[in-house]
């Protein structure tokens, strides 16, 4: 019997988020289960959940359908933060209280995790846990999307789709800091605040004609850099956006489609199409890389100039409903699980 419906279940009971098999409704396979706590080993560390998000990559885990799937049965979740609670016999690690990193792709829906205390990077514990959970995986996109690719100057412009999404929200802020424009495609009238909240001046809508309504807002600015997170025809009007020798960055296919672009932005207009997955970055860098970039970006959310919309945090418990609303439409910011 799972926790979503065991009544002999109470806030004391260590729960872990569990799905044993794949599918096209992942709110269906997964369900919060009780475990008994194990005995630390040497080198361990029992770290509290803080708080963890659903990310369209963990649901694309739950269906089977992203790049590096986890052997079954498994706890979703790859990150989020928690606080150290106990350590292991003869185990130098964080201190007991302190609020913790936790280590990518773990299993971090659980209301307890046990992690090899040297993996967990310690973060500021006055800083707001919900956005520190979103650490590990949406900044870092957006701060590798806008470094690695392109060498853009103070004053031009960037454009990107799906800007009211996490990875949009944080690209705005951290451009803004480097003195880079946006021009931020949503699908919805209703996304627009969200990104003239998180600092996007120009905020247009997806759709027909979307290369003249750019100009136009821009005033003919070459856009050298564009951001692509949905795949399908959105692809090629981000790519009819873009100036001669441009780039365009494919991070996500929200539209669950293959990105299309014409034979006129390759041949004519010399673009470059280009994918990026994060789990290849961390693959490469060293951990020097690592700690540096976590270091900035968690500073940044510490100090409060970098930071993302919440729209509702579910107890581990309520899992499926959770799991269910991360999968709904026109939602505007992440869901979060606490413990």
């Amino acid at each position: 019997m799972t926790a979503d419906h065991n009544p002999t279940a109470d806030a004391s009971t260590p729960l872990r988020a569990i799905y044993e098999a794949r599918g096209p409704a992942p709110a269906e396979l997964i369900a919060a289960v009780p475990f008994a706590r194990a005995a630390l080993q040497a080198g361990q560390a029992r770290v509290a959940l803080l708080a963890a998000p659903i990310n369209p990559s963990d649901l694309l885990t739950l269906t089977g359908e992203y790049g590096m799937l986890p052997p079954l049965p498994a706890i979703g979740g790859n990150e989020g933060v928690g606080k150290v609670i106990e350590l292991g016999p003869d185990t130098a690690g964080p201190a007991l209280g302190q609020t913790v990193l936790l280590p990518m792709g773990i299993g971090t829906w659980a209301s307890e995790i046990v992690a090899e205390a040297a993996k967990l990077v310690p973060l500021p514990n006055a800083a707001d846990p919900a956005q520190l959970s979103m650490l590990s995986v949406n900044p870092p996109t957006a701060a590798l999307l806008l470094r690695d690719f392109v060498t853009l100057a103070a004053g031009e412009y960037l454009i990107q789709n799906v800007a009211n999404s996490g990875v949009g929200t944080y690209l705005v802020q951290l451009a803004a800091k480097a003195g880079i424009k946006t021009v931020n495609i949503v699908r919805r009238e209703g996304a627009i605040a969200a990104v003239k909240e998180a600092g996007g001046e120009l905020v247009l809508i997806d759709g027909p004609g979307l290369a003249k309504r750019v100009r136009e807002a821009t005033g003919g600015a070459a856009i050298r850099l564009g951001i692509d997170a949905v795949g399908g025809a959105a692809t090629d009007r981000l790519a009819s956006c873009l100036a001669e020798g441009g780039t365009l960055v494919n991070y996500g296919l929200m539209s669950g489609e293959p990105c299309q672009v014409s034979a006129k932005s390759f041949v004519f207009n010399d673009l470059t199409l280009k994918g990026f997955w994060l789990a290849r970055w961390f693959g490469r860098a060293s951990r020097a890389e690592q700690a540096k970039l976590y270091g900035e970006l968690a500073g940044l959310i510490a100090d409060g100039s970098l930071r993302t919309r919440i729209a509702h945090s579910y107890r581990l418990a309520d899992i499926k409903q959770a799991v269910a609303a991360a999968g709904a439409g026109e939602r505007d910011g992440k869901i979060l699980l606490t413990a």
